[in-house]
């Protein structure tokens, strides 16, 4: 795991930068998709989190989930097009989760890619993608709140 600006990224996901959504990828199945500790420093003590239903597609860039903090409420896009095939029913009774465990216990929703060839290449991923990040944390001047 990388640490730009007290904030945790690892290295082994998928980032949406600007939108500071990751995503899982685990062979051919679905995908795992979440907000992530820049997100979660960002909106402060979220409140509510509501999901789509299992079973809705959802096109790139829709949203897939709405978060409500004390700071903001707002969507959380779909990092590429696909069919929800499950969701994580502990976040939307405890969307402290997301909060507290952004990359474990606190992801969103499974999605089965449609067209992951074609929706990768917004996606940002290993050394590369940690450098990407950095620097738009850097040119955004955010930083995340040291860990505790």
């Amino acid at each position: 795991m990388a640490t730009f600006n007290n904030c945790n990224l690892p290295d082994d996901l998928y980032y949406l930068v600007e939108k500071h959504v990751w995503l899982r990828r685990s062979g051919e199945g679905p995908v795992t998709v979440g907000i992530n500790d820049v997100a979660q420093n960002l909106a402060g003590t979220i409140v509510s989190c509501t999901t789509k239903r299992a079973g809705r597609s959802v096109p790139k860039g829709q949203s897939l989930a709405t978060i409500e903090s004390s700071k903001w409420v707002g969507p959380v896009p779909a990092p590429v097009t696909g069919e929800i095939v499950e969701v994580n029913e502990a976040v939307t009774k405890a969307p402290g989760l997301l909060n507290r465990d952004p990359y474990g216990e606190g992801w969103l929703v499974r999605l089965m890619p449609a067209a992951w060839d074609a929706d990768m290449g917004d996606l940002v991923t290993g050394s590369q993608g940690l450098d990407a990040y950095r620097a738009y944390l850097e040119a955004q001047g955010i930083a995340c709140r040291p860990s505790a």
